[in-house]
């Protein structure tokens, strides 16, 4: 390990970020690195731009990862190398403005139902009963599980915030027939690797196999997408609803308002009140 990595990291580390964080900005800088096959602390901004360039048109990257790297260069050279120079010169891209894929409760009680691993439907079911990220799916702990609340608990999620969220009694009911099976010890989701649990890459995995019962482009996410609508629909307010997402913003939430069949079907087209058209 160079370094320049390794001070690159505990810069981060200092700053409290999250180990996936971390990962993700060592990474983007090595392959930033390696196209250049020189250190980043020869490189200069016209250098990144021509980087940004190669992105854009060659590599043709997802606006995610193109902002993923523009957030790891930037970290690099303003916090690591302290090189601020026209640090705002080096734009990140612009984000489209898609809708979430949103499945109707009984698209949701198809995938389940066709789900063959009760592990695996399980914690399907779990992302979909408590909103939860995938992330913080597969890192639940036993001791997460407050049955005398009846509330999940959240810990160091996204942005190194703790939540709580209700725990629904069916959701119980199956953790409970799940621990008389399979006696999980400390993860709730364990691995085959001893001491590990289940990885996110093998729920991505499962969602991709049931895929086609229901045709439709859903992904892990789609599950927690479906819980923030579902709930709006059933008249839950959207404060509470993102609370219960652990949402920051309520921009970030008021996304699942374009999304809610039940409040945009509620509204009537002015061309129903008009008369005589044939």
């Amino acid at each position: 390990m160079t370094a320049l990595r390794t001070r690159m990291i505990e810069d981060m580390q200092i700053r409290n970020f999250a180990p996936n964080t971390i990962r993700c900005y060592v990474g983007q800088v090595a392959i930033f690195a390696r196209h250049f096959g020189r250190s980043p602390e020869e490189l200069g901004i016209e250098d990144i731009r021509n980087y940004q360039v190669h992105l854009a048109q060659e590599r043709k990257v997802s606006w995610a990862t193109f902002n993923l790297a523009v957030c790891a260069i930037r970290f690099l050279y303003r916090t690591t190398l302290k090189m601020d120079w026209y640090i705002d010169h080096i734009p990140y891209a612009k984000q489209p403005k898609k809708l979430p894929v949103i499945l109707s409760q009984e698209e949701v009680r198809k995938f389940l139902d066709a789900i063959e691993n009760d592990k695996h439907r399980l914690i399907v079911m779990t992302m979909y009963g408590a909103g939860l990220r995938v992330t913080e799916a597969v890192s639940l702990r036993v001791e997460d599980v407050d049955s005398k609340r009846m509330l999940l608990h959240i810990v160091q999620s996204k942005g190194r915030k703790d939540r709580q969220v209700p725990l629904p009694v069916v959701l119980l009911t199956r953790f409970r027939e799940y621990y008389k099976r399979y006696r999980p010890q400390y993860w709730l989701f364990p691995s085959r690797v001893p001491g590990k649990h289940l990885t996110r890459a093998a729920v991505k995995c499962v969602i991709t196999k049931y895929r086609p019962v229901i045709d439709k482009p859903i992904t892990p996410h789609t599950f927690r997408h479906c819980y923030a609508t579902h709930l709006l629909e059933s008249g839950t307010d959207i404060r509470t609803v993102q609370a219960l997402l652990g949402h920051g913003w309520i921009k970030s939430t008021a996304v699942y308002l374009h999304v809610s069949r039940k409040r945009i079907t509620a509204v009537k087209s002015p061309l129903e009140a008009l008369d005589g058209l044939s």
